[in-house]
């Protein structure tokens, strides 16, 4: 969610990036597991450079193509660490390709600074945000490999993660529920401490679409949680209710801050 105002050392990084992240797709076909996680690693690390750019350079800023780098960093992260414990998971390619489209949309999106006015509690709180896309966004690329995994073995033919259904199914539904906390935490905090955070009056705080649709996501996975509970939900009808909870949480922040820096062109 924080990057630089775009400058020659910014942009330069970025593209580095990127490149990085485009070679590692392309060697994903053609050498072995290792080299490749190598080269994963060390676009991961450029990546998390070129987002803590913008602190080094004492600029911060915001808008909805920093939140799906930070985003797709941050599944990457956690794929980092999960590929350790379950190696059969291969998503790198996929998440390469995806992270240097998300690098390079940053690059040409910056975003807008702070407000001025704004609490230094402001970036812990977008942070908080920005965490639960990740979160949620790690349940989506499991969900999506379950249905991978689920139409292989329709076609009888071995599933390409080797990871158990039920064990991806548990891995599922643990992101969902720690993006739930978080966005639930991100939410009661933009609506108790608006005037700190953001130097506005409370009296001021409305409906907004952000708002709206943040709520509309948290009513669903909310829902999912219960009817996994209670009711079991699980494959196919599960999925369903995720892939809705999702795409009205990229609506809340990334849809609102696109359709207003890019349609709309203002910066506030």
């Amino acid at each position: 969610m924080i990057l630089a105002i775009p400058s020659p050392p910014g942009v330069a990084l970025g593209i580095a990036t990127a490149a990085v992240y485009g070679l590692t797709a392309l060697a994903s076909s053609w050498f072995a597991r290792q080299p490749v996680r190598w080269m994963l690693g060390f676009a991961w690390l450029l990546h998390a450079c070129t987002l803590g750019w913008g602190l080094a350079d004492g600029s911060p800023r915001f808008g909805f193509a920093p939140a799906i780098s930070v985003t797709f960093w941050l599944v990457l992260t956690v794929y980092g660490i999960e590929s350790r414990m379950y190696p059969q998971l291969n998503v790198r390619r996929a998440l390469a390709l995806l992270c240097a489209a998300a690098v390079l949309l940053a690059l040409v999106f910056p975003g807008s600074p702070l407000h001025v006015s704004a609490s230094p509690w402001l970036p812990l709180h977008l942070a908080l945000g920005i965490s639960s896309y990740g979160l949620f966004g790690a349940a989506v690329v499991h969900a999506w490999l379950m249905t991978r995994a689920e139409k292989q073995i329709r076609l009888a033919t071995e599933p390409a993660g080797g990871v158990p259904l039920l064990t991806m199914e548990r891995l599922t539904f643990r992101f969902v529920t720690a993006g739930f906390v978080l966005l639930s935490a991100t939410l009661l905090a933009g609506l108790l401490f608006s005037e700190k955070l953001y130097g506005m009056a409370l009296s001021s705080w409305k409906l907004d679409h952000k708002t709206v649709f943040s709520l509309l996501a948290w009513i669903t996975f909310a829902v999912l949680l219960v009817g996994r509970a209670r009711f079991g939900w699980r494959g196919r009808k599960a999925r369903r209710v995720l892939y809705a909870g999702s795409a009205l949480l990229l609506l809340a922040y990334v849809g609102s801050r696109f359709v207003l820096e890019v349609v709309l062109g203002r910066t506030t």
